[in-house]
């Protein structure tokens, strides 16, 4: 049993170890960067080896996707947690959504094919902060009733603006935009906001 164990956290660590050698290099050298082989030299295994664990790249960016969605849900569980105001809890949200598209730009990219191709398409955990956010739309909406569409559409609202904003800067890196961008989310956050109470 010890022997079955010590395999399956081999088998496990190698995973973690493509992912990771995977992920560095998108770092280092862009999504575009990224072969089968070059994660295979990075962790001295033959390019084999990373084929029984991911049939292909796409197998890889769905994984790393998977882990993106993950890692941005418990930044806006962080961020809803510090406010009890349906109102703040989503301003809050959107923050850290802001914040996460920032600090891990590469997942970010991957997630949701800011200049590249997504697979947020084949990972069911793309549903994730969609949920959250509808969540707290419907409970700032509670006093209109508004139905599933209705929230939806507000849900939209806020991510067309947001990614937009998300999109222009991670394309355009000059810095142009840095001084007035928190002001632009601010003000759009709060305006949704005010508009749908």
């Amino acid at each position: 049993m010890a022997s079955k164990d010590r395999i399956l956290r081999q088998k496990e660590e190698t995973r973690s170890n493509i992912l990771g050698a995977a992920y560095d290099i998108v770092k280092e050298d862009g999504w575009n960067g990224l072969s089968m082989r070059k994660i295979a030299d990075r962790i001295e295994y033959t390019a084999p080896i990373i084929y029984e664990y991911f049939s292909n790249k796409d197998a890889i960016l769905t994984e790393l996707t998977g882990q993106g969605f993950i890692k941005l849900a418990k930044e806006l569980e962080k961020a809803k947690a510090k406010f009890e105001k349906p109102e703040e809890q989503l301003e809050a949200m959107w923050m850290a959504y802001w914040d996460f598209a920032f600090t891990d730009t590469e997942m970010y990219q991957v997630m949701f094919g800011v200049q590249m191709n997504c697979c947020s398409q084949q990972c069911s955990l793309s549903d994730s902060p969609y949920m959250m956010f509808t969540a707290v739309i419907a409970e700032v909406m509670k006093n209109s009733n508004p139905d599933a569409e209705i929230i939806k559409q507000k849900y939209f609202t806020f991510f067309s603006i947001i990614h937009g904003l998300i999109a222009i800067n991670i394309i355009n890196r000059n810095g142009a935009l840095e001084s007035i961008n928190n002001q632009i989310l601010k003000d759009a956050i709060g305006g949704i906001i005010k508009s749908i109470q």
